[in-house]
């Protein structure tokens, strides 16, 4: 039998599959099967399965109790080859890939559905075209011809089989949710901000925090509104241009105190109040649609929910269920651990591949043993900080570090010339004008410096529209980030498929993924060989999406019934 097949679901829901052959078309008749779970129970041996969406099939294969070991997601690799190809922005389904195959108008992309509270994924994505199996075939074969003719085709299969496998990696957990105890959700809350008062207004620690806010100005301000405190601070003679902690903390005024404990615990209520426990916890799960590859640099969002910004305090209801454990991982300093492999910098490879911590590793040779002297030269290479003492630190970072430094200065050169850059997989910037929907971590923005959020949004606050400049100088920043940031993105992605592989035979679930951190779930007994499978998937991560390198990518991790003493 075949170790690859493509299916394709149809309009009433039912799905045509076929064995491939390797010039990637049918090698055998056309079948029709009642669903997909049925087409992958009745073939166990399939390896590798090709589809158009993973977010199509997935859910209803995971309500079946179904799992498949690989799949090939068409929209994935349109996504990832228009912009290899320099053509971010056009429309990346199936049907348009389609289209521009046979020269005919491209249709655009349906809208971007938005997740409902408390609800699953649904069977079928709202307005999605389901194409035949024969056109979908014509799409990956012209799909494969394309990888055969980008830059580095080996890569860049790679980095399509990566994302393909993030998909089902971001199905699985929304599927199975992050374990989450409302009764102790509610404890925080009551603990935080006090009684609950009737009609939806503020609980009673914002009530007397906004009493306390009023008082030491001496008339009525709404410490909600940011015009209201400017305007407050203006009246007693002190000029601010906005209510961000790092700006008013320094301001020696009686209001500044309870003013930063109200905005701290307004952002709580409004993100992850009552009102949130009740839209999106059910069962004892949180379920936020984690979107694999949700920005241009490779790394995930949550479609609702807030699901990658969980405040430390709410961590506390995170709970394992009874007789289970949250294994909590956290990869070390993999932003100069990544510029090491990418760089192929030989100074920088070998500090990488110690024991010793990094940052520490790098003082010693550049920076007379100040650490953090070090970590701010390293991160400032990486983020562009090269003014000021920035710009000094940078000095002796390139002269310890040559190819390492050479390696970001080039692409942000290319950045600023317009140039398309890419990851060490082929993962590409996108032009200036087609970034603008970057996340605020994406960009390095720490978050008590983003606007603050009307409670409007609190069900989804990822996206940050306008960040990205048309400036050629910052386009030049944004793409010496981005060959750090996108090249660790393909590195999780493939340590997030070996990590599933290890697990496929254990009860153990991953649950949670952000960035550098992932989180499993699993009985007590499996959690030593869990935090093995962690450590042995990023090494074999390391090697694949680097090929061999002296550099080390280690995992802290915890064993915790409970998230917050993960920290």
């Amino acid at each position: 039998m075949a170790d690859r097949w493509a299916l394709a679901v149809a309009e009433d829901g039912g799905v045509e599959v076929a064995p491939l052959g390797p010039d990637g078309m049918p090698a055998g008749p056309v079948r029709r099967e009642p669903g997909p779970a049925e087409a992958v129970r009745a073939r166990p041996d399939v390896s590798r399965w090709v589809w158009r969406s993973t977010a199509e099939v997935c859910p209803r294969l995971l309500a079946a109790g179904v799992r498949v070991e690989r799949c090939y997601d068409v929209e994935v690799a349109e996504t990832l080859l228009l912009g290899h190809e320099g053509h971010h922005g056009q429309p990346r389904s199936a049907a348009a890939a389609l289209a521009r195959l046979r020269g005919d108008p491209v249709p655009p992309d349906p809208p971007q559905r938005s997740a409902e509270p408390g609800a699953q994924s649904p069977l079928f994505e709202p307005q999605a075209v389901h194409l035949p199996l024969a056109d979908l075939l014509s799409v990956y074969a012209e799909q494969q011809r394309r990888h055969d003719r980008s830059a580095h085709p080996d890569r860049m299969r790679l980095l399509t089989a990566a994302e393909s496998a993030g998909t089902l990696v971001a199905a699985e957990m929304n599927h199975a949710g992050l374990p989450w105890r409302a009764d102790v959700h509610r404890e925080v809350l009551h603990d935080l901000l006090g009684e609950r008062y009737a009609g939806g207004g503020e609980p009673r620690r914002l009530a007397e925090l906004a009493e306390e806010v009023s008082a030491a100005f001496g008339h009525r301000v709404r410490p909600d509104l940011p015009g209201d405190v400017i305007k407050a601070f203006a009246r007693a003679g002190i000029k601010v241009a906005s209510t961000r902690r790092w700006e008013i903390e320094s301001v020696d005024h009686p209001a500044v105190k309870p003013l930063i404990e109200y905005k701290r615990l307004y952002r709580i209520w409004v993100a992850h109040g009552w009102s949130w426990l009740q839209d999106w916890v059910r069962e004892g799960r949180f379920r936020p649609e984690f979107l694999a590859g949700g920005t241009v640099t490779g790394r995930w969002v949550t479609n609702g929910g807030g699901g990658l910004q969980i405040p430390k305090v709410i961590r506390r209801a995170v709970v394992a269920d009874p007789g289970w454990v949250l294994v909590v991982a956290d990869a070390d300093q993999m932003e100069p651990r990544v510029l090491a492999a990418i760089s192929r910098d030989p100074g920088l490879m070998e500090v990488a591949g110690r024991e010793t911590d990094l940052y520490q590793s790098v003082s010693d040779r550049a920076f007379s043993g100040d650490r953090a002297q070090a970590k701010l030269a390293v991160l400032g290479a990486v983020y562009g900080q090269t003014s000021g003492d920035g710009l000094k630190n940078l000095a002796a970072l390139r002269r310890r570090f040559p190819r390492a430094v050479a390696y970001v200065d080039d692409a942000a050169r290319a950045g600023e010339e317009g140039r398309l850059v890419r990851t060490w997989l082929g993962r590409t910037c996108p032009p200036a004008a087609g970034a603008s929907d970057e996340p605020a971590e994406e960009a390095g923005i720490p978050q008590e410096e983003l606007p603050d959020a009307p409670a409007s949004q609190s069900r989804s606050q990822e996206w940050v529209p306008g960040y990205a400049s048309t400036n050629a100088r910052a386009r030049g920043r944004f793409a010496r980030n981005f060959v750090v940031q996108g090249s660790a993105a393909d590195w999780a992605l493939l340590m997030l498929a070996a990590l599933r592989r290890a697990c496929a035979d254990k009860a153990a679930e991953l649950v949670f993924f952000q960035h550098d951190e992932v989180i499993v779930h699993c009985p007590r007994q499996e959690a030593d060989a869990v935090v093995a499978a962690i450590r042995e998937a990023a090494e074999l991560a390391g090697r694949l999406t680097f090929g061999p390198t002296p550099v080390r990518f280690p995992f802290t991790t915890a064993v915790v019934e409970c998230y917050a003493d993960a920290k």
